[in-house]
């Protein structure tokens, strides 16, 4: 064998080496994976959706379905975070209860501090002229048959928020004349009644008692 020969069979060797090595330091490619994609334009990958924080008020949104009302709401929890509209309206049915009976009673020393001006000079003449005729009313609260948030406003200036209040109770009223003699309803007959009230305060205030600034059906 002379020495051309060898040295070719030398070099194939080399050759069969390092092609067997660079097979198992990188590996092989089948003929279905699909080629890696470069991405040129230099941006970040795009998340396929797109993340919110935070999300609806559900404090608000279930309380009211009305846009005006939702907005007016969420400034007042902005000028007073503690503000919390279920809260509102539990305290707003306890206030329907304890009003409506104060004024059947024509005693409304204890219910004065919740109510606005307008408000308590309505409910002190009507009380005067029930009693200039002669007539006293029984009560029984029975209960609050439903009620809703209808409505809500709030000054970004004054800061006054006014939430109005749908309320349907049912209670028995029994009316009767200076002799005795019952006049209207009767202690056994349950009626419903329908009131539409309007309760204002100053967000941000000390006092944190709403006050029945109007009435109406």
């Amino acid at each position: 064998m002379n020495s051309s020969l060898i040295q070719l069979l030398v070099l194939a060797g080399i050759a069969i080496f390092l092609i067997l090595k660079l097979r198992s330091v990188l590996g092989t490619r089948d003929g279905f994976e699909k080629p890696a994609v470069t991405d040129t334009t230099g941006a970040a990958p795009r998340p396929k959706f797109e993340v919110i924080d935070g999300g609806p008020d559900r404090d608000i949104t279930d309380n009211t379905s009305d846009p005006a009302a939702a907005a007016a709401l969420a400034a007042m929890k902005a000028a007073e975070p503690s503000f919390n509209v279920g809260e509102f309206l539990k305290g707003a049915r306890q206030a329907y209860e304890m009003i409506l009976m104060a004024f059947d009673k024509g005693d409304l020393a204890q219910i004065k501090p919740f109510l606005g001006e307008d408000v308590l000079h309505t409910f002190t003449a009507a009380i005067n002229d029930r009693e200039n005729q002669g007539l006293k009313i029984e009560s029984v609260f029975a209960g609050v048959r439903d009620m809703a948030l209808t409505e809500a406003t709030f000054d970004a200036t004054s800061k006054v928020a006014e939430i109005a209040v749908r309320f349907t109770g049912e209670l028995t009223r029994t009316v009767r004349d200076k002799s005795g003699v019952v006049v209207e309803g009767g202690p056994s007959a349950i009626a419903r009644q329908r009131d539409s009230w309007t309760f204002a305060r100053r967000m941000g205030a000390g006092d944190p008692n709403w006050q029945l600034a109007a009435t109406g059906d």
